[in-house]
């Protein structure tokens, strides 16, 4: 259903595929009549010409690019705007859209979230943007509905800012990238590649977005066959899918680690645009004539089936049908897998939840940017009508994205027919995807159509002995697994009709609620802080010279942003970045903040004019060790900090919080085989924390040893490649090599000057 090319292809006229080997010139010249090279074929991509129209820099090669407006939610805005009004902000420059979608609750901290949106509303009115209320939608939905537009470029904090099915090439990154665009600076990037995804065919009936979405990041992650390149979506298949659909595929791009998404526009999109009163925002976006892709994935439609990805991965992929038929095989590899993952703290296992064959599920959940779309929702109403979940122990939750969508779902009796089932439709909220409502209880198995499903990411506290996990799979098949009773059922059972239903967008709700500057900023209103709001602490400018010490060391294959910085009730706390930092690698490593804030002590006591060793003795033996070998060392000239090691950190949300929280706490550098994605590295980078490379293979220091590290202000400042550190042991120094990769000169400033605030405050 899925199949990698594995070289560059030619695209011609939008359909036919000419693959990149030693026969493509001749082909091209045959089929079209003239030569063309690779180069100006690249310029026939829809997202060449998208960038383009975006850059600043002159050169197509070294991107500089401004966006057409912003979103962020409220896990996020309050630590964006925090950060550009230290750095200087007197109004957004664009329009910048606040949602309250993730701590919607306000269950947990007391006053804090609602505090958060009350900081939010009144920076609205303060800077000129737009403030979105709890409960009236999730980030991306109300971006789909109010703010995407063919050819338009959106930058959000949130990782799933992904609208490229209505023509827009939208990008999650952390919060600094948004405070750049704040502050009229740019988004800066090399020409990225730009993958094809040819869609061919229709998918059958009972198949859903989330099935074909599964089954392309089962294909490309693991490979890294997008990694930080744009998906372009062409090919007939396009015109098969519904808007909804495509919309519902492309959110779960960002689970194949690729840099943005794009598909061609047709009627479809035009009568979407259409619906929500925005005709004017469409844009019929197709390749050019001949099209040149550094990759294509084909994809059969209608060879898609159902899709589940197991835990704990996005990219744990099989067919309904296949674990069905090889169940405790597949169950046996998942509990192995887990362990892993898991490191073995708790006691995990799933094979206990066969019965008479079947597997038994005990929570399911459709929800959010990926899952609380009107068809998605009006196709499982169709499953489950007549139907009853049982008085047993499994639950069924159903958020819509949006109250639009919501009051649809009411007018046309899709709601009622889901309530009577015995499950319960929420309002627009994002917890689910992130750990903040429904966990499930412990041991328990949850079924959801949302985003991820990382270990914890449900909400579970490994540290306190309790797991559960979810399974990723599509409205569609949810809903027969809950008229199932729980026993794991593939929609492509269901042997009723699916029913056509007209949406009709009512405009009301969001003109009744949602404040609008329409960017007009009123200086005068009154910024309303919170308790828990509080300023980023003092961060120093990058030393002549550093010693780290290895607080923690994670050799998994991958590590997520929700392992460095948890998610769930945490994110309460993210207004206030000591009281955040507390809970940073909680969950997969306890010992780290004490750890790290032992070895701030030694920065801290420096940076106010005294002796580290006055308050940190073993600064005293590592810098004799240092002074055998580099006699002018010394603490004038010589900062103090921590460091991690980790394979591939950095999969998964755009949240900053993740380099933030180590930066706080006094991180000065991480560590790493490779970075997992360019927003993670990123993040660091904008806080001002060294983005190492180390070859692969066994490391030339341990966890807690001490690391030197001689001249890396000048290193920095030199472009030097190869870095030169030193590992502090009693025996004196031992060294080994690392790298920073490629850095922009505005990227070696910010670390230069210790991070983004103090670069523009200078």
């Amino acid at each position: 259903m899925v199949t990698l090319l594995q070289s560059g292809a030619y695209l011609l006229n939008g359909t036919d595929i000419v693959p990149d080997d030693s026969e493509a010139q001749a082909a091209l010249k045959a089929r079209t009549g003239k030569a063309i090279t690779k180069e100006e074929a690249k310029k026939s991509t829809m997202a060449y010409g998208i960038l383009k129209e975006h850059n600043t820099s002159g050169s197509m090669e070294k991107l500089k690019i401004r966006f057409d407006k912003l979103t962020s939610h409220d896990i996020t805005f309050v630590g964006i705007i925090q950060t550009a009004r230290a750095s200087g902000l007197k109004r957004f420059p664009m329009p910048y859209v606040l949602t309250n979608c993730h701590n919607s609750l306000c269950a947990v901290g007391g006053t804090i979230n609602e505090d958060d949106h009350m900081f939010g509303l009144t920076c609205a009115k303060k800077y000129g943007g737009i403030y979105v209320p709890p409960h009236q939608a999730v980030i991306h939905q109300f971006a789909r509905e109010m703010l995407a537009g063919g050819g338009k470029m959106i930058l959000g904090s949130d990782s799933h800012t992904r609208y490229g099915a209505l023509g827009t090439m939208a990008m999650g990154e952390g919060g600094p990238e948004l405070v750049k665009q704040l502050l009229n600076q740019t988004y800066d990037i090399n020409m990225p590649g730009v993958v094809a995804v040819y869609l061919k065919g229709e998918p059958v009936k009972g198949v859903g977005p989330q099935d074909v979405a599964l089954a392309i990041i089962g294909a490309v992650f693991k490979n890294g066959y997008v990694k930080n390149k744009v998906m372009e979506f062409v090919g007939p298949g396009v015109s098969s899918l519904s808007a909804d659909f495509r919309i519902g595929i492309d959110v779960m791009t960002t689970e194949t680690t690729c840099l943005s998404s794009i598909w061609r526009t047709d009627e479809q999109i035009k009568e979407f645009y259409d619906i929500h009163e925005r005709s004017d925002d469409f844009k019929e976006l197709n390749p050019g004539e001949t099209a040149y892709y550094d990759g294509l994935i084909e994809v059969d439609l209608s060879k898609v089936r159902p899709m589940i990805a197991m835990p704990f991965h996005p990219s744990n992929t099989y067919t309904i049908e296949e674990l069905n038929a090889n169940l405790m095989d597949i169950l046996d590899e998942t509990e192995k897998r887990a362990q892993v993952s898991l490191d073995g703290a708790v006691e995990y296992h799933l094979k206990d939840k066969v019965k008479n064959g079947r597997f038994i599920v005990d929570q399911g959940i459709i929800a959010g940017c990926a899952g609380g779309g009107f068809e998605n929702i009006c196709a499982a109403a169709d499953i489950l009508r007549g139907q009853y979940i049982g008085a047993e122990g499994f639950t069924l939750s159903v958020y819509p994205a949006s109250m639009p969508v919501y009051m649809e779902l009411i007018r046309n009796g899709c709601a009622a027919d889901i309530m009577e089932t015995g499950a319960v439709m929420k309002t627009a909220f994002c917890g689910p995807c992130f750990g903040a409502g429904d966990t499930p209880a412990n041991n328990a198995f949850s079924i959801r159509h949302s985003t991820r499903n990382f270990p914890n990411r449900e909400g579970s506290k490994l540290q306190n002995g309790q797991i559960s996990s979810v399974a990723l799979m599509d409205a569609r098949s949810i809903a027969a697994t809950a008229a199932n009773k729980g026993v794991l059922t593939p929609a492509t059972e269901f042997d009723g009709d699916f029913g056509k239903y007209k949406y009709h967008f009512d405009t009301n709700i969001y003109k009744n609620r949602v404040f609008d500057s329409h960017g007009v900023a009123d200086a005068d209103t009154e910024i309303q802080f919170g308790p828990n709001i509080k300023d980023w602490p003092e961060m120093g400018e990058l030393p002549d010279n550093l010693v780290l010490q290895v607080v923690s060391e994670i050799h998994d294959p991958v590590t997520t942003t929700d392992e460095l910085i948890p998610s769930g009730e945490t994110s309460s706390y993210r207004s206030n970045p000591l009281g955040l930092a507390e809970f940073t690698l909680s969950r997969k490593d306890p010992l780290y903040v004490g750890r790290a804030k032992e070895v701030q002590k030694a920065e801290q006591a420096r940076m106010n004019g005294a002796h580290p060793c006055s308050v940190c003795p073993w600064v005293k033996d590592v810098m004799d060790a240092v002074k055998s070998e580099f006699a002018d060392a010394d603490h004038t000239n010589t900062g103090f900090g921590s460091t991690i090691f980790a394979v591939k950190p950095g999969d998964g949300s755009a949240r900053e919080q993740a380099a933030s929280c180590q930066k706080v706490l006094g991180g000065w550098a991480n560590i790493a085989n490779e970075y997992a994605t360019k927003r993670y590295r990123s993040n660091l980078i904008n806080w001002g924390m060294l983005p190492f490379l180390i070859e692969e293979g066994e490391l030339p220091f341990s966890n807690l040893d001490y690391i030197f590290i001689p001249g890396i202000r000048k290193a920095v400042e030199d472009k030097t490649e190869i870095i030169k550190a030193y590992k502090v042991s009693a025996d004196g120094l031992k060294g080994f090599e690392l790298r920073l990769g490629e850095l922009t000169d505005e990227e070696r400033q910010i670390i230069l000057d210790g991070c983004l605030i103090n670069y523009n405050r200078v």
